[in-house]
């Protein structure tokens, strides 16, 4: 039996999303309103604030730092690197929130055992409590923001955050051919 699932081409053989003439998209307009890039960018923006403004004041932490704490509460043991990717975070943005926290004593650093390079990140016991403090909270406002919808709007919300999720690493492979 065939798998459904077929290898990519090598890169030199993909082709772009982008059409080949430019020209044919110079009479198109961008509507932000209804850009899906933009309103998801928004949304997300907007999320995270709501829940923000609540342990900022509390805790003192930043969206990024937030961010660290969540993806350390849930996996311990993730470099830096590790915790940019999962988070889709720049670099910078997770080497500052990392050192704000370290400093802080809310997460450590602890060399790897095979790779002297890497540095392994936890949360320290002030970093768990927080951690488990937020959990709820966290948990309890997404609740109440999914509350506009249906439980099938809900379920065809998850299927198609899948679809997009995987969709978009075929947009990262490729340029924009310069006009």
């Amino acid at each position: 039996m065939r798998s459904p699932i077929r290898p990519l081409p090598p890169r030199s053989q993909r082709t772009s999303p982008m059409p080949s003439d430019i020209k044919t998209l110079e009479h198109l307009t961008l509507d932000l309103d209804h850009f899906l890039p933009y309103r998801l960018s928004i949304l997300s923006n907007r999320a995270s604030d709501a829940i923000a403004r609540h342990y900022s004041d509390r805790f003192g932490l930043s969206v990024p730092e937030w961010r660290v704490i969540a993806v350390l509460g849930q996996t311990p043991g993730m470099s830096a690197r590790d915790v940019a990717q999962r988070t889709a975070m720049d670099k910078v943005q997770v080497s500052r929130a990392v050192a704000s926290l370290v400093e802080a004593r809310r997460v450590k650093r602890e060399g790897d055992e095979v790779d002297g390079r890497v540095t392994r990140l936890s949360l320290t016991a002030k970093g768990q409590a927080i951690y488990d403090e937020v959990v709820p909270l966290a948990l309890h406002l997404e609740e109440v923001f999914l509350a506009a919808l249906t439980p099938e709007e809900r379920r065809m919300l998850d299927v198609l955050m899948s679809k997009l999720t995987k969709q978009i690493n075929s947009l990262q492979q490729f340029s924009i051919p310069p006009p």
